[in-house]
């Protein structure tokens, strides 16, 4: 989709950007949304929205894909190292940060890509930089090589700290000496470009056997080398020379390899801002409630409840549409009633619902194919071209039309203003009737009733007005499809204190057609008003009679409840008389003497076990017809591998690991058995694939990362906030988190690695490898 300059900036689509960056957890996420574009046609938005809703399906099954903080664009510091072919030890650091990221993300991405299809736009941007990491982990996290970086580096280290204990011998002794001491400033051994000095009072200058090599900062006193430091001192300074070009070598070397696969690293920092920039727009989901509008192959769209992002005062949500049954809609009613709020608005959702993000509306939103967006929105007065407000609006009406085509969306703003108002509502008018030739979509603010009059005439266009409260003087901004507006200047004149007289006389200066014409509008007002309350009416009676079917439908369910569980007491009852009997008649058999009595008594307990034997199967016949109620085969429900069911008849539970016609085929233990549906009751359903919306708000904890940062925190601030987080990274499925607590003294590092003994859910803990951030962090590990 394109949208044209004055648009963009009519809309405040920068300050929204803005926004949504605020929400990035780094400098590469917001470059990203900075500079996104618009998705060229549908199918690409598609693939943005499917990647997107893969991306959050993700975050709300398996938690937060890898990400670390303190994560930079390293765009600039490439296409500065061109030109000068080296990069510090610094920028070498931050490019090792992002390359050891884009490694973690790579191989996150490619095992979840069967589930997630999605992911393979990304990965098809995403190359294999192990070897460039592997070759900067010889920086440490200040930017300073180790020793073991190349053989001749170690080797002038080596000598330097021979030389540097000598140094220090010699400058012990002079420290040692009363007269030596008393002309410093400090007693410190001080390195100044290469060579070791002492700091020395100004007034001392002329005693000190020494030269002076430089100045403080306070010009109070003076770095000078002592005579006797001399030849220690040149020799050190010429391998500090050696060092410095050995290090040089070595980063021009590291950045030589860097720029020969430039394309990839920033091809790479784009798929990193991309997933950051998701994260940011899901905590808008989440936090500010927007949406992903559905696509339609028609040119149109629907936004319910849309709310403009800039108003943070509880902004009242709108329904807009346009495109489906009329192209062009024509919004009226009084000033400052929210007519171009409501046009921006539906601009701001169209830019970015076309981005391919969720735009700040309900669900149910509907977005469909459109190829350009205009606006002729705001005050385009310019002194330097010598236009009026007028002049400069028809200039810029007349560029739009130049490239209006039917995928179009005009939005117009004050349609016909600024002129002679029965000139400017039959410009209005021919204008309107020109766009609907051409079959673009508008939306259109006027206050002239000619206009609203060829709006409520002409097929193809209608009319809509914001919502005026008469007794409060104040607009509600709900925006009313169907109905157009009135201006109520003479209403809202009369209210605030104009003399009766005068408001009269401007009523009666109105032509007799312009009042029948408000007249009419506030009659369809006064009848939508009353239609409105009758809608609540029956509303409320809906309402109503629907909380008594459920008291009902609850009752009758108690009744029916309680009814079976007296049957079943009566049966159970009936059942161990019926055996307590038969019991107490074999027993007085047994007993018999008389054999002729035996007999007989026998014969009459045959006759009478089978009327027993009725009522038994009477009550198992019942239990069995409760249970069929409740089995898979009644309740018609879709049994499918993986739901847990119980055996009726039985406390026992199984898992279904195929359905095969009226058969399931379940495990239960170590025991598999087919068991028919009609003795099956499904315990719990297999959960299906889960919304994102619902799993960031419950199944998961939102916006936990996969690190924290204490560094310069005390025990006291640091401890319940590891503590916190490691609950919430265990919870959110991670496998491993780290905690970067620093190097210092190691009081914190001590302190993470007992509490992380203590916590039963930590498999171990280790410090961070080359390239993790060694001593300064902790890499904690869960069970699974």
């Amino acid at each position: 989709m394109y949208i044209e300059k004055a648009a963009y900036k009519s809309l405040e689509i920068s300050k929204i950007i803005k926004l949504i960056a605020r929400r990035c957890r780094s400098e590469t996420g917001a470059l990203v949304a900075e500079h996104i574009a618009p998705a060229g046609d549908l199918e690409e938005l598609r693939r943005r929205q499917s990647l997107y809703n893969d991306v959050e399906r993700y975050r709300g099954v398996k938690g937060e894909l890898p990400w670390v903080n303190g994560l930079v664009s390293v765009a600039f510091m490439l296409e500065t190292a061109e030109e000068n072919g080296l990069l510090s030890g610094e920028e070498l650091v931050k490019v090792r940060l992002l390359l050891t990221l884009s490694g973690r993300m790579r191989e996150a991405l490619t095992e979840a890509r069967e589930e997630y299809p999605a992911f393979s736009i990304l990965l098809r941007s995403m190359r294999d930089f192990s070897e460039e990491s592997e070759m900067l982990s010889v920086i440490d996290d200040d930017g300073h090589l180790y020793d073991y970086a190349s053989e001749k580096l170690s080797g002038l280290r080596a000598r330097m700290r021979v030389l540097k204990e000598s140094v220090r011998r010699k400058a012990h002794a002079l420290l040692n000496s009363p007269s030596i001491a008393q002309m410093l400033q400090e007693r410190v051994l001080t390195l100044r470009s290469g060579r070791h000095a002492f700091l020395v009072r100004q007034d001392a200058l002329s005693q000190f056997p020494g030269s002076v090599i430089d100045r403080s900062g306070s010009g109070s006193s003076v770095y000078m080398e002592p005579h006797s430091l001399m030849a220690l001192n040149n020799e050190y300074s010429k391998l500090y020379g050696e060092e410095m070009l050995e290090e040089t070598r070595i980063f021009r070397q590291f950045t030589a390899a860097l720029m020969n696969r430039k394309k990839g690293i920033l091809d790479t920092e784009n798929v990193l801002g991309t997933i950051d920039l998701f994260y940011a727009l899901s905590e808008m989901t989440r936090l500010e409630k927007w949406r992903m509008a559905e696509l339609s192959k028609r040119s149109e769209f629907s936004f319910v409840r849309a709310r403009h992002p800039l108003l943070r005062e509880n902004p009242v949500p709108i329904d807009i549409r346009c495109g489906g049954d009329f192209r062009i809609l024509v919004i009226t009613g009084p000033n400052t009633g929210g007519k171009t709020v409501a046009l921006k608005t539906a601009g701001v959702c169209l830019y970015l619902g076309w981005l391919g993000f969720p735009i700040p509306a309900g669900e149910g939103s509907l977005l469909g194919d459109i190829g350009e967006l205009f606006t002729d929105i705001g005050d385009e007065q310019s002194i330097e071209q010598s236009l009026s407000t007028f002049s400069a609006h028809i200039t810029h009406v007349t560029e739009i039309l130049k490239n209006v085509t039917p995928r179009s969306v005009v939005m117009l703003d004050e349609l016909g203003a600024g002129t002679d108002p029965e000139e400017g509502a039959a410009l209005g008018v021919a204008l309107l009737d020109w766009l609907r030739g051409e079959g673009a979509m508008v939306l259109a603010t006027t206050h002239h009733n000619p206009i609203k009059r060829f709006a409520l005439t002409t097929e193809g266009i209608e009319t809509a007005s914001v919502e005026f409260d008469a007794s409060t003087l104040s607009p509600t901004y709900r925006i009313l499809i169907g109905i157009p507006g009135r201006s109520n200047a003479l209403l809202i004149a009369g209210k605030l204190g104009m003399p009766e007289r005068i408001v009269k006389r401007a009523a009666s200066a109105i032509s007799g057609q312009e009042i029948s014409m408000e007249d009419l509008i506030g009659e369809l007002h006064e009848k939508r008003a009353a239609l409105e309350r009758e809608a609540r009416e029956v509303e409320q009676s809906r309402m109503k009679l629907e909380r008594l079917e459920k008291d009902y439908e609850a009752k009758i369910k108690a009744i029916e409840e309680k009814r079976d569980a007296l049957i079943a007491s009566a049966d159970k009852k009936a059942l161990s008389i019926v055996r307590n009997a038969e019991d107490s008649a074999r027993a007085l058999i047994r007993n018999m003497s008389n054999a002729e009595a035996e007999s007989q008594a026998r014969r009459e307990l045959e006759k009478k076990r089978s009327h027993f034997q009725k009522i038994e199967k009477s009550a198992v016949k019942r239990e069995e017809k409760k249970e069929m109620a409740e089995s898979v085969a009644a309740t018609k429900y879709e049994l499918k591998a993986g739901d847990t069911v119980q055996l009726l008849g039985t406390n026992k539970s199984a898992t279904v690991t195929a359905v095969e016609g009226g058969k399931a085929r379940v495990q239960a233990g170590a025991v598999e058995l087919q068991v028919p549906l009609t003795k099956l009751k499904v315990i719990t359903r297999k959960a299906p694939a889960p919304a994102p919306s619902v799993q960031i708000k419950v199944s998961r904890p939102v916006g936990v990362p996969s690190s924290i940062m204490v560094r310069g925190m005390t025990i006291d601030e640091a401890m319940p906030m590891v503590e916190q987080y490691l609950d919430q990274a265990y919870c959110a499925g991670y496998d491993s988190v780290t905690v970067i607590h620093g190097r210092g003294q190691g009081i914190l590092r001590r302190e993470v690695q007992e509490l992380c003994k203590r916590l039963p859910y930590v498999l171990d803990h280790n410090l961070g490898g080359p390239g993790e951030g060694g001593y300064g962090v902790t890499v904690v590990r869960f069970r699974r």
